[in-house]
């Protein structure tokens, strides 16, 4: 279930926030937009969105997004919300929060990306994980390490779904998981997303239009983000993308094989605990095409 907000935000709070720090923007519209396990979301006139922290955990997430997507973010192919300005403490709200831009697009999550995007994605993941890597880069305990770091919540969502009738064979997917998990990590570190399922992925007019929340961003093994290929597209990665994202090797695609396992368990999970159709959906078709 999402957890409770650990501080009230609403668009009163928004608007003394602007008004003390960023004045310009004083008599800007302020619209809640939508609120997420971690932050809640305001749209403030035309161009802009307050990112705000709702819980205590949710603010080192942020402090990374607002570093680390300034540098990155104007590097990269698709657009990205690379913070405009960075707020703090003020009026009574405890911890630092951004203001983003507004990207055109609606969270793909509602229906599978189109095959076509199947290049596209994958060319931002190239270009993602060609970056360099300084050597203060972030680390993130939950993505981009070895699988078998996470073989725990792994089992959890496994016995979870298990309990019912999720509509997908179990076993296979844990036979493939685990051999996923033994796959050799053959390739250096690069940089990665981290959290690219559907809510995070931008689609306009049918056409991949921007990748956000980057809170998750991080070093690592980029087979975590390479597992979107199955979660974006209906549980079949599509023709090109492979070729796009610069032809890892076989190991590098059943590591991500098994990240996608690993999302859709988690996923259907949540989907089924929570009633949340979308994550429901993406969980079983990943599942079943990733198994």
């Amino acid at each position: 279930m999402t957890p409770p907000a650990e501080v009230h935000v609403d668009a009163a709070l928004i608007r003394q926030l602007l008004a003390e720090q960023f004045p310009a923007l004083a008599d800007a519209p302020v619209v809640p937009l939508a609120s997420g396990w971690d932050n809640q979301l305001f749209r403030v006139g035309a161009r802009w969105i307050a990112r705000m922290p709702r819980r205590a955990v949710a603010v080192p997430l942020l402090q990374s997004e607002q570093r680390w997507l300034s540098v990155l973010g104007p590097r990269l192919p698709l657009p990205t919300p690379a913070p405009h300005r960075v707020g703090v403490p003020g009026a009574g709200y405890p911890w630092p929060w951004s203001l983003v831009p507004h990207l055109v697009g609606e969270a793909a999550a509602g229906a599978p990306l189109p095959a076509s995007n199947g290049p596209r994605l994958g060319a931002f993941l190239a270009a993602l994980a060609g970056l360099d890597v300084p050597a203060d880069a972030p680390n993130n305990p939950n993505r981009g390490v070895a699988l078998q770091r996470r073989a725990d919540r792994f089992d959890q969502a496994l016995h979870a779904l298990a309990r019912g009738d999720c509509g997908v064979a179990l076993d296979p997917v844990r036979r493939t998981f685990e051999r996923a998990a033994a796959a050799p990590v053959d390739e250096p570190p690069r940089w990665l997303h981290g959290d690219l399922h559907p809510r995070n992925v931008l689609v306009h007019e049918g056409r991949l239009a921007g990748i956000i929340d980057w809170g998750d961003v991080c070093v690592g093994d980029r087979s975590t983000d390479l597992a979107s290929a199955w979660l974006q597209f209906d549980g079949v990665p599509p023709h090109g993308f492979w070729h796009a994202a610069g032809d890892p090797s076989a190991a590098t695609r059943l590591r991500a094989r098994g990240w996608a396992l690993w999302f859709g368990a988690v996923l259907l999970q949540t989907g089924l605990a929570d009633g949340d159709p979308d994550f429901e959906r993406i969980g079983r078709t990943t599942l079943l095409g990733a198994s």
